[in-house]
């Protein structure tokens, strides 16, 4: 499958806050841990702002995929939200949302006609093996792009990425995909989890991978999908997934990925004149309700 480059290309700033308990699962049961683990990192976005103490939000610096938007430290793009706005989410959840800003220029003098929010633990939790999962409800739109994802420290793609829930806007599916040295770009690890018609990404899923020395496992709802191992990446290149990552939580918009599935051209590349309406009216967003990291005892 087409897929798309990252790389580590923007500016980082601090963040916004939030406040960690105990948590788990895919019916909100956030007591619950495997015997023989330990939680290392959680966060419910329970706060009334982002905690800084726990993530970066990053400014568009370089830019890259020929995405539409650009990254901006704004509580318009990066909010805790309650109630009804949190989707379900009884403690409150994080919500990241595209914006238009027609115009808008980066202080290194790119123009962009979108802003939005792409917040990170680099730095601050950076981790080497463990299952990470997190809580997510999407919005339904092609050429929308959100992702929960992970970064080696080093120059991409060498010290490696982790797209552990990738989703270009057909409600019915969402992917993980695995990018290092002679694998990257066009991957050869890439999968998909298709849902059923009553439970489709506009739902509450829990995305999971399990990272070990050896092999990533991605989880859907505990469902395993996906597998990829050292003798399989080794037979690319070197394996990337021995070092130090990061977790990354974003909101991209049209770009390279999602024009090479759906082919829209205009209005904008690889988004349509509908999912721009669902821009303009505050309807395209993306919801966290917890993230959480486990590892062995």
């Amino acid at each position: 499958m087409m897929h798309r480059k990252y790389r580590p290309v923007f500016l980082l700033t601090l963040l916004v806050p939030a406040i960690a308990v105990g948590l788990y699962s895919f019916d909100r049961d956030e007591t619950k841990v495997a015997p023989g683990k330990k939680v290392v990192f959680f966060e419910d976005f329970s706060g009334k702002t982002l905690d800084r103490k726990k993530w970066n939000v990053e400014v568009t610096g370089m830019h890259v995929n020929n995405e539409l938007q650009a990254y901006v430290d704004s509580s318009a793009t990066i909010a805790i939200v309650n109630g009804a706005e949190a989707g379900g989410a009884t403690n409150g959840a994080l919500r990241l949302t595209p914006k238009i800003a027609k115009g808008f220029v980066t202080k290194d003098g790119q123009h962009f006609d979108f802003i939005s929010g792409r917040i990170n633990t680099r730095g601050k939790f950076d981790f080497t093996y463990g299952t990470f999962e997190a809580r997510i409800k999407l919005t339904e739109g092609a050429g929308l792009w959100p992702a929960w994802w992970m970064l080696g420290k080093g120059e991409w793609p060498g010290t490696g990425e982790i797209d552990i829930m990738e989703y270009v806007g057909e409600k019915d599916w969402a992917s993980a995909a695995v990018h290092g040295p002679g694998y990257s770009g066009e991957t050869p690890f890439v999968d998909r989890l298709y849902f059923p018609a009553n439970n489709d990404v506009t739902q509450w899923h829990t995305y999971a991978v399990d990272w070990t020395p050896t092999e990533l496992n991605f989880k859907y709802d505990g469902k395993l999908i996906f597998r990829v191992n050292k003798t399989m990446a080794q037979h690319y290149g070197k394996w990337a997934f021995d070092n130090e990552k990061y977790m990354i939580l974003n909101y991209a918009l049209g770009g390279a990925y999602p024009i090479k599935l759906n082919g829209v051209k205009g209005p904008y590349n690889g988004m349509p004149t509908t999912t721009l309406d669902l821009i303009k009216t505050g309807k395209a967003k993306m919801l966290v309700d917890w993230v959480r990291v486990t590892q062995n005892k």
